[in-house]
């Protein structure tokens, strides 16, 4: 005789997963790197220029911002354009989380025929 298979609870009944505003935020930096490596001009940024994102989440929905340097000269709304992509889909892929808002600022650009002063500013 098999045993009785227990009844499953109500959705609202079984608990939550609250995922950390800093865990997404990781997977977003992340992700952001995946496209950055393939980007025209990636040979430029130093390779500690990692991406770094801050989230804001509310219920089942992450708001972002990434911020970004990147190689000069590139096409910078169409690196910023698949960038946001790629991390809203990653984000919600692996979160379950909708990113109905992701804000991309380009900190710093890298260009190869730029002379820098010893006090980092450009001549």
């Amino acid at each position: 005789m098999a045993a009785p298979v227990p009844q499953q609870l109500p959705p609202a009944e079984r608990g939550s997963l609250r995922i950390a505003d800093r865990v997404v935020a990781k997977i977003a930096s992340y992700a952001a790197g995946e496209v950055l490596a393939e980007a025209p001009g990636a040979e430029l940024v130093p390779r500690d220029a990692v991406p770094h994102a801050t989230v804001s989440i509310r219920r089942d929905t992450a708001r972002l911002r990434l911020t970004l340097e990147l190689g000069y000269p590139a096409d910078l709304g169409a690196v910023s354009a698949s960038v946001r992509r790629h991390v809203g889909s990653r984000v919600e892929a692996l979160t379950g989380l909708a990113v109905p808002e992701l804000a991309v600022e380009i900190e710093r650009l890298h260009s190869a025929s730029v002379r820098r002063a010893n006090d980092g500013r450009v001549r």
